[in-house]
């Protein structure tokens, strides 16, 4: 079994509190927490100034083998992409779009969070 401390999932939503805690205290708003439509799904929707910012948070024991923000490929950004435009569709946003990426590293007791603005373009969005 797999302990506490090393269960993806526990260690998943850790770093998504902490990720929101971190924007929170930046001056954002959030506005939604693992958003889903369907197959669709966005880890945290905040607002600050005119800007709604579409967060990825990845969550890593450690950055051994990558860093965080590697696992957000292609794949993954048009998989953001998709669900960011059903978002804004469904709630007729019309505000500046931002698509960002935070890293949050360590464990509960010491994340280290890095923030990366406009991690990424759509010309969705453009």
């Amino acid at each position: 079994m797999t302990a506490p401390q090393t269960n993806p999932k526990i260690l998943g939503k850790a770093g998504e509190d902490a990720a929101v805690e971190y924007l929170t205290r930046k001056g954002y708003t959030i506005r939604d927490r693992n958003w889903r439509k369907n197959r669709l799904e966005l880890d945290i929707v905040a607002t600050k100034d005119d800007i709604i910012a579409f967060v990825e948070v990845k969550t890593r024991r450690n950055t051994d083998f990558r860093e965080p923000y590697e696992a957000v490929d292609w794949k993954k950004i048009r998989h953001i992409v998709v669900a960011a435009d059903a978002y804004v569709k469904m709630y007729a946003i019309d505000a500046r779009i931002r698509f960002d990426i935070m890293e949050v590293v360590g464990g509960p007791d010491q994340f280290q969070i890095t923030h990366i603005e406009d991690a990424f373009d759509s010309p969705l969005f453009n």
